[in-house]
C-alpha cells in the first residue's frame, strides 16, 4: 500500500524538477528598493546578461534624475548627487548616464574595473543577446564584444573616452543619516550622497565544497589562462556553464581533465557546451564523472566518490571549484535592503494581522458561524447590515423588490453581496494594474476574460439579474418555473429563492459543493456538476491544460492572477513543497467520500450514514468539511496568505477541484515549450511561478514543461529575458509539437516578429 501511494505521489507531483530559488534583493520595476533613494542594478536584479546590465544602470539614473524629490535636493558641500558602488558593466552604464546629465558622482570598485569579465578565461565567448535588444543609454556593444578580450578592450576604450575613472575602494555598507546616504569605505572617510546605486553583481564569496584539503594552494575558483595547465592532471568540480567551459578549455590545450558533477545529468549549461564536452569525452581527452562527489584533496591527488559509492583516488595537480558564488547578502542586509524569502519580526507581525482580519471577514461572511461571540455578527446592528435601513426613506422604488433598486435593497442585506462586490472590485482594479504591468496580448485577453466571468455570472447574475427576474414573476409559471424550482428552490427569506446556487454554473464540483451536498437530490445540479467536472473540464484540459479552467474561468484564479500578481514570487519552491501538493489529494478524497455518503443517505435517509454525513459536513468545527476546507483553507488561509506566500496557496496545495484536474492534466497535450539554446539559467521563470514549478529545470533540459500544477498564467513566458518559452501542444505519445499558442505571451518573441511590445506601446 505504501509503495502504491509513493508511486502515485511520484507520478503526480514528485517526478518533476524541483529547484529552489536563489535569494536575491527585492528590486522594484524601476530598480528601486525598500530603502528610499537606494537602487540596485545589474546581475543582482536576477538577469545575468550584459545588455540588461547596461540597460538597468542607465534606467536607474534616469529614474533618479526625473524624481521631483531629487530635483529639490539641497546642494550641501561635500554631498555628491550619486555614488555608484561597483565598476562593472551596469555601474559604468550608470556613470555614463550620470555624466551625461551633469550629476556629481563617484564610482567605487574594490578590485579592477570590469573585474568579473577580466577574470573570465582567455577566449571565453561572450553572449550579448537578446540580439534585437538595444539597451537604454550610450553603452552599446559591437561585434567585437563577442569574446572576452574584445569586450574588455571596447569597455576600457569607452571608459577612457568618457573620462570616467573608478576609485579603487571597498564599500562596507550604506547608511541613511539625516536624509543623506553615507557609503562606508574601508580605511577612509565615508562618502555622502543623495542617491546610491549598488552595481556589485553576485560578487559574494565563492561557494565551498566543505571537504578536507580545500584550503590548498592548488585549489582555485577561477581559470585565467588554460595554457597554464597543459599536460597537467586537473579536476573540475561543477555542472554549470563556467565548469564546462573550464574543463573544455583545459582539455583542448592538452590537459588531462576529470569533470565531477553531483547530478546524473546536466541541466544548466548551454547545449553547445554539453555537445563539445561529450565530443572530448568520446575522443578520450576528458573524463566525465556524473553523480559523483569530491571527498578529499591532497597535495598530489583528489579522492572522488563515484556514482556507485566507490572512492577513486586520482592523480592531481590542480582543482577548479566552479560551483558558483553566494550573493553579497550581508552587505545588502547592512544597507537595510530586504532579501526575497527572508522574514523579520515585521513579516511575522503583518502575517498575524492579515490572518486575524481574514478570520473576521470570513466568519462575518458566514454569519458568525462557529464563533462563541456570534452576537458581534448579528444582523441589523452594525455596518454593513444596517445599510438597507438607510434606503427606507429614499422613495418607493427602494421598497419595491420588483424594481431594480428594490432588488438591490434586498441584496444589500446579505453578507455575500458585500463580499462579492469587494471581490469584483479587487479583480477589476488589480486586473487593470496587471494589464498595464505585463502588456502582452495573452495577459490582456486572459485578464478581461477572468474579469467578465467574475462580474457577470458570479456577481450580477445571482445578486441582481436572477432576483430581479424572480421578483417580476418570470419564475412564477410555465417551464421557467419548473427550471427555477429545480435549480433555485423557494425559501422564506431574502428574494424567496436560493439564487446563490447560480455560482454552480461556473464553479464546478468539488470546488463549489453546495449544489451536490443537499438534503434531497437536486437532479438538475447533479447533472450540471457531473457534466462540468467529468466532461467539459477534461476536454478543456486535454487541449489547453489545467490552466484553461484555473487561469481563465475560476474565481479563485481571477483574484490570484490580479490581486496576487505582484506576490507570485513568494511561493516556496523545492522537493519538500512539491510533496505537500498531495494535501489537495486528501481533500479530493474527502469530497468523494462525502459525495458517496450523501448519495447513500438519500437512499437510506434514517440510517447511520445520514447522521455521519451531517457530522462530517456540519459537526464539530475542527473536524468538518464546511469549516476546515471551505472556511479555513479556502477562505482564511487561501486569501490570508496572499501577501506572504503568493495568491495560489489554496489553488496549489488544497483545492479539491485542482487536485482532480492534476490527474486530468497528466493526459493533456498542453506544454510550455523551451528553446534550450536561448536559456541562460537565470531562473527568472521559476522565481515568478506562483505554483512552485521549476520551469528552468525543464528549460535547461530542453524538455517541454508538463508539471500538472501549471495554471497557464504566462508569467514565466512573459518574464523570460531571452524568449526561451512559449505555449504549445504536443503529442503525448511521440513528443511531436502539434501547434503553438496563438496569443503572444513573450515580449522578446514579439519584438523578433516585429510586433508591438511593452517597450513600444
Amino acid at each position: 500500500m505504501l509503495g502504491l501511494l509513493t508511486g502515485y505521489t511520484r507520478w503526480l507531483h514528485t517526478m518533476w524538477p524541483a529547484g529552489r530559488i536563489e535569494r536575491l534583493p527585492r528590486v522594484n520595476d524601476d530598480l528601486s528598493t525598500n530603502v528610499p533613494g537606494l537602487f540596485i542594478v545589474g546581475d543582482l536584479t536576477g538577469i545575468p546578461l550584459l545588455k540588461f546590465a547596461a540597460d538597468s544602470g542607465t534606467r536607474a539614473v534616469q529614474t533618479i534624475a526625473t524624481d521631483p524629490a531629487f530635483a529639490g535636493r539641497s546642494r550641501g558641500e561635500g554631498v555628491l548627487d550619486l555614488v555608484i558602488i561597483g565598476g562593472g558593466v551596469s555601474g559604468f552604464a550608470a556613470a555614463l548616464e550620470a555624466k551625461k546629465r551633469g550629476l556629481s558622482f563617484e564610482i567605487l570598485e574594490s578590485s579592477t574595473p570590469f573585474s568579473t569579465i577580466v577574470n573570465f578565461p582567455r577566449g571565453k565567448p561572450i553572449y550579448t543577446y537578446p540580439t534585437e535588444m538595444t539597451p537604454a543609454g550610450d553603452l552599446q556593444f559591437s561585434e567585437r564584444s563577442d569574446v572576452r578580450e574584445g569586450l574588455i578592450k571596447e569597455l576600457s576604450e569607452k571608459m577612457r573616452g568618457a573620462g570616467i575613472e573608478p576609485r579603487i575602494a571597498h564599500a562596507e555598507g550604506v547608511e541613511r543619516r539625516g536624509g543623506v546616504f553615507e557609503v562606508m569605505i574601508s580605511e577612509a572617510e565615508p562618502l555622502r550622497a543623495h542617491r546610491v546605486i549598488i552595481a556589485i553583481g553576485r560578487s559574494g564569496n565563492f561557494r565551498r565544497l566543505g571537504i578536507p584539503g580545500e584550503e590548498l594552494d592548488k585549489v582555485t575558483n577561477r581559470l585565467h589562462d588554460p595554457r597554464d595547465h597543459c599536460d597537467r592532471d586537473v579536476a573540475v568540480i561543477g555542472g554549470g556553464d563556467t565548469a564546462l567551459e573550464t574543463a573544455i578549455a583545459i582539455a583542448e590545450c592538452g590537459g588531462r581533465v576529470t569533470l565531477s558533477y553531483r547530478k546524473k545529468e546536466f541541466s544548466r549549461p548551454k547545449a553547445e557546451s554539453v555537445e563539445r564536452l561529450e565530443a572530448l569525452r568520446a575522443e578520450g581527452r576528458l573524463t566525465l564523472m556524473m553523480g559523483s562527489r569530491p571527498r578529499e584533496i591532497t597535495e598530489d591527488a583528489i579522492v572522488i566518490t563515484d556514482s556507485g559509492g566507490n572512492d577513486q583516488r586520482l592523480p592531481n595537480d590542480a582543482v577548479f571549484v566552479m560551483i558558483g558564488r553566494e550573493p553579497p547578502l550581508d552587505f545588502l542586509r547592512r544597507s537595510g535592503v530586504r532579501i526575497h524569502g527572508e522574514w523579520t519580526w515585521r513579516s511575522h507581525l503583518s502575517l498575524a494581522l492579515v490572518l486575524t482580519a481574514a478570520v473576521f471577514v470570513y466568519h462575518w461572511k458566514k454569519g458568525g458561524v462557529f464563533l462563541p461571540i456570534n452576537e458581534i455578527f448579528a444582523r441589523n446592528s452594525w455596518f454593513p447590515f444596517a445599510v438597507p435601513t438607510w434606503w427606507q426613506g429614499l422613495g418607493k422604488d427602494f421598497a419595491n423588490p420588483a424594481h431594480l433598486l428594490g432588488t438591490l435593497r434586498v441584496s444589500l442585506g446579505e453578507p455575500g453581496f458585500y463580499y462579492s462586490l469587494a471581490y469584483c472590485l479587487c479583480v477589476i482594479l488589480f486586473g487593470i494594474r496587471r494589464i498595464r504591468r505585463r502588456r502582452t496580448p495573452y495577459v490582456t485577453v486572459q485578464t478581461l476574460t477572468l474579469t467578465t466571468i467574475q462580474v457577470i455570472p458570479l456577481f450580477l447574475l445571482p445578486y441582481i439579474l436572477l432576483p430581479w427576474a424572480g421578483n417580476n414573476g418570470w419564475f412564477d409559471s410555465g417551464w421557467m418555473k419548473s427550471v427555477a424550482d429545480e435549480l433555485f428552490p423557494q425559501v422564506n427569506y431574502g428574494h424567496g429563492r436560493e439564487y446563490w446556487r447560480a455560482f454552480g454554473l461556473i464553479l464546478a464540483w468539488p470546488l463549489f459543493f453546495w449544489n451536490v451536498f443537499t438534503s434531497q437530490p437536486m437532479w438538475g445540479w447533479l447533472i450540471i456538476s457531473l457534466v462540468q467536472t467529468f466532461v467539459i473540464i477534461p476536454l478543456l484540459i486535454r487541449k489547453w491544460g489545467k490552466g484553461a479552467y484555473c487561469g481563465w474561468i475560476c474565481s479563485c484564479g481571477a483574484l490570484a492572477e490580479t490581486m496576487g500578481d505582484a506576490h507570485r514570487h513568494k511561493m516556496p519552491h523545492g522537493p519538500a513543497w512539491n510533496r505537500l501538493n498531495m494535501i489537495g489529494q486528501v481533500f479530493l478524497l474527502l469530497a468523494f467520500l462525502l459525495l458517496i455518503t450523501r448519495s447513500l443517505s438519500w437512499i437510506w435517509p434514517e440510517s447511520v450514514l445520514g447522521k455521519a454525513y451531517e457530522l462530517v459536513l456540519h459537526g464539530i468545527p475542527a473536524l468538518n468539511y464546511v469549516w476546515f476546507v471551505d472556511l479555513f483553507w479556502a477562505g482564511i488561509l487561501g486569501v490570508g496568505l496572499y501577501w506572504h506566500f503568493s495568491g495560489r496557496v489554496w489553488c496549489r496545495f488544497a483545492c479539491p477541484l485542482a487536485a482532480l484536474m492534476h490527474i486530468f492534466a497528466r493526459f493533456s497535450r498542453f506544454r510550455i515549450l523551451a528553446d534550450k539554446k536561448r536559456c541562460i539559467s537565470c531562473n527568472v521563470c521559476t522565481s515568478v511561478c506562483h505554483q512552485g514549478i521549476d520551469v528552468m529545470g525543464f528549460a535547461n533540459r530542453g524538455r517541454p514543461m508538463e508539471d500538472p500544477e501549471c495554471v497557464r498564467c504566462s508569467a514565466c513566458v512573459q518574464s523570460c529575458p531571452t524568449g526561451v518559452l512559449q505555449f504549445g501542444e504536443v503529442n503525448p505519445r511521440t513528443g511531436e509539437t502539434l501547434r503553438l499558442g496563438h496569443l503572444a505571451a513573450s515580449p522578446v518573441l514579439m519584438r523578433e516578429r516585429g510586433e508591438k511590445t511593452p517597450s513600444s506601446t
